[in-house]
Parts: structure tokens; C-alpha cells; sequence
């Protein structure tokens, strides 16, 4: 068990710091014990769910499929497929940003990053550009950023690059836009806002980092004059637009183990506001309901995901980190439906699709469940490498990206019951 999970730690990435500074003891620790041991039985906690027969109660239509250069292959990575200008935006890690023609999937532009002023010889070897945070889009601009903490404004009707800045850690998350400033998150905890149209620095916020924490950050939101961001720390703050001021902070985690690794309770999901509430959840504590003004706390509960939520009418939508997905009452917290069939499967976080919610899992499959009651009611096979990313919805149609790069859009049919 100690070793399949050693394993999973170097395959996911999940951790910083966490597996070069154990693993040996890891490694002895599961040898004694297997020493110890003549039984082959798995651990129940950590098995996978096998997928069951299922008849599709309706196929989707695959608008159009391309493929977007080699993806993110088996690194971590939150780039997905976004939508504007009447394009397709995306990128894969090595450096590959590609717009698509919406409808018909036809290329408008590529750009390399892994080579953005054009100086790479015929002899040279390609360097992945690392490119981890994006796309969005905003003020014809398409803005990325990438391991190496350098982040990009790409002319969003040519590919042209606009300007390129820096900021201190990887940026491993999307950036968010808004009144002209494009607020980037690090995961060394520098949170800076830049001049979307010259890249020039306006403001800089360095946020305390602990010193274990998953291997992610939460995607700055924008709402109301407010960056909201979530921290390592297990709290959820809020700074000003225009200046990046501190506002309210409000704490979402709660460390209750042992150990470090218990202890670990970011929040890395992107916080999402519904009117003069906003939503977030913890890798390990709560999700909870926030006043949007003042930051106080109207309901919490034991919830816990790294995974992105989602709020649709009087409903929030939301995987758990052992990818059991949950619909609640957005208004008191109250669960309406939980499904557990999708255990251990990687799964995403959930996307709302007409009267479906819909999330990928390791082995590539989209999964569509009644938004009523929760029941599985179709299945679609995307790339056998598998989804991490949400699927990007835009006006009922999705969008999903593989591991491996492969790009569907995808168009879930409307069903009219006898009854209509």
C-alpha cells in the first residue's frame, strides 16, 4: 500500500516537497511491512472503482476533434479549452497555443512559447516552455503563464506576441482580468497585478506560504472591485482591484490530524460567486457560504476537494477528493444527493450541461449525471490518457481536454420526455 501510494506521489506531482523528503522512509517503512504481511488484499480505501454496464440514454454528438500538441501528458496541469472572440483557445504544456474557429475547428493561429522570439536553429532541441497557467482572454488578449513564472499576452486575433513579464514561483494556475488589470497567483505566494495592455506591474502582494502544502494554488477570481483568492493557509481573502489592498480573510480549512500530511489544508479550488455570496471548499475542512461584503461566514460543511465547484440556480456541484460527487442546497448547505461510483477515479470537477452535471476521470470517459437525482444516465470515451480539467462549458456546448492533448467539443442532446 506504502508503495503504490509512493508511486502515485511521483506519477501526480500532487505534493511539493513532500516526496523527495520522505520517500526513503516510505520505502523502508512499506518493506517492513510487506516483509511482515502474506496478504494480497487491498486496501478498500484506495481502490478503484471498476465502471459498470451502462445503457446510454442518449449519445452525444462530437462537433469537432483536434489535438493540441502533445497536452500535459502525465504532469500536473489545469489547462483547459476556453471560449471568446468566436475561437477555441488552448495550449499544451511544452508551448503550443492554438485558436480554433469555433464552429467548424478549423486553425486560425498557433504560437510556440517554447520559443517565442523566434531563436531556436534547426540544430537546437525543442525546451518545453512549461506553460501551466491558462488560457483566458480579455481585451483582445489570450494570457498564459508558465512554470517558470514568466506570463505571456498573446494578440488574440493573430498569436502575435504582445508582451511578456515575470513574477516570482510557477504559475501553475489561470490568471483572471478584469477593468484593464490581470491579476496573477504564484505558488511561491506572490500575487501580482499587471497592466493587461503594457504588462507593467501595478501592484504586488506576498502571502505566506506553509511549508507543505498540494501542489496547487487557487485561480484568482474577480468580483466587485475584489480579487478573491484562496491561500495554502486554509483561508480565503479578498484584496482590491485597483490596488491590491488587503480586505477581509476568512478561514475555510480546518487541520485537525496528526500529522503533516492531515494537516494540509489549502484551498485550491477557485472560489465562485453567485450574487452577494461567495463559495469555496478546502482540501481538507469545509466548503462554506461567504457573505461577499464582509466576509462572514453563513454556513459550512465538512466538505473536502481541490477539485473546482460549481453553483448552477439553487444547487452547488461539487467532487470530493475521493471522487464522490455531492449536489447541495446552495442556500443552508443541505445535501439533496451524493453518487460513490466513481471512486478513486481521478475524477474532475463537475461541469453543469443542460440538466446534467458532467466530470471526467483518469481513464478519459465523461460521465453525465441527472442533475435531480444524481444517477449516471450516459458515457462518453474522450482519450484513454485520461481528463484532469473540468470540461469548459459555453452555451451547452463543451469542451474537453486530454491528457494527451486530444480536444472534443461536444454537444449533449436535449431530451423531451413522453409526458412533453
Amino acid at each position: 500500500l506504502l508503495k503504490r501510494q509512493t508511486m502515485r506521489c511521483f506519477d501526480k506531482k500532487i505534493f511539493k516537497g513532500l516526496c523527495t523528503k520522505k520517500v526513503l522512509a516510505i520505502i523502508l517503512l512499506s518493506s517492513s511491512l510487506f516483509a511482515c504481511s502474506s496478504s494480497d488484499e487491498e486496501d478498500p480505501s484506495t481502490k478503484i472503482a471498476e465502471l459498470s454496464d451502462l445503457d446510454n440514454a442518449f449519445d452525444v454528438e462530437v462537433l469537432w476533434d483536434r489535438s493540441v500538441g502533445d497536452g500535459v501528458n502525465d504532469y500536473f496541469s489545469r489547462i483547459k479549452p476556453i471560449v471568446a472572440y468566436n475561437k477555441v483557445y488552448s495550449a499544451s504544456r511544452e508551448g503550443d497555443v492554438v485558436a480554433y474557429d469555433k464552429e467548424s475547428g478549423d486553425k486560425i493561429w498557433q504560437a510556440d512559447l517554447s520559443d517565442v522570439n523566434d531563436e531556436r536553429s534547426f540544430w537546437d532541441s525543442r525546451v518545453s516552455a512549461l506553460v501551466a497557467g491558462g488560457p483566458i482572454a480579455g481585451m483582445s488578449k489570450v494570457f498564459l503563464g508558465t512554470e517558470n513564472g514568466d506570463v505571456f499576452a498573446l494578440d488574440a486575433e493573430t498569436g502575435e506576441l504582445i508582451w511578456q513579464a515575470k513574477i516570482k514561483g510557477e504559475v501553475i494556475t489561470a490568471p483572471a482580468i478584469d477593468s484593464g488589470i490581470l491579476v496573477v497567483n504564484s505558488a511561491s505566494g506572490v500575487l501580482k497585478g499587471f497592466d493587461a495592455n503594457t504588462g507593467d506591474e501595478i501592484w504586488k502582494v506576498e502571502q505566506d506560504v506553509p511549508a507543505l502544502t498540494l501542489r496547487g494554488i487557487s485561480t484568482p477570481v474577480i468580483a466587485s472591485g475584489g480579487v478573491l483568492v484562496g491561500s495554502g493557509k486554509g483561508e480565503l481573502g479578498v484584496y482590491i482591484l485597483e490596488k491590491g489592498q488587503a480586505g477581509w480573510t476568512t478561514e475555510v480549512g480546518e487541520a485537525t490530524g496528526s500529522t503533516e500530511l492531515q494537516r494540509v489544508i489549502d484551498v485550491d479550488s477557485a472560489p465562485v460567486v453567485f450574487g452577494d455570496k461567495v463559495y469555496a471548499i478546502s482540501a481538507r475542512g469545509n466548503l462554506v457560504a461567504i457573505e461577499l461584503k464582509s466576509g462572514r461566514i453563513l454556513w459550512k460543511r465538512q466538505y473536502s476537494s481541490y477539485r473546482q465547484i460549481a453553483v448552477h440556480r439553487n444547487d452547488i456541484f461539487i467532487t470530493n477528493t475521493r471522487g464522490h460527487i455531492y449536489a447541495l442546497n446552495r442556500v443552508n448547505g443541505i445535501e439533496r444527493w451524493s453518487n460513490v461510483e466513481l471512486t478513486n477515479r481521478s475524477v474532475t470537477g463537475p461541469a453543469v450541461v443542460d440538466d446534467y452535471v458532467v466530470v471526467g476521470d483518469f481513464e478519459g470517459y465523461l460521465h453525465w449525471l441527472d442533475q435531480e437525482t444524481g444517477e449516471i444516465v450516459s458515457r462518453h470515451h474522450v482519450d484513454s490518457s485520461g481528463i484532469y480539467s473540468t470540461p469548459t462549458v459555453v452555451d451547452d456546448i463543451m469542451y474537453s481536454q486530454s491528457r494527451d492533448g486530444d480536444l472534443q467539443v461536444i454537444i449533449t442532446p436535449k431530451i423531451v420526455s413522453a409526458a412533453q
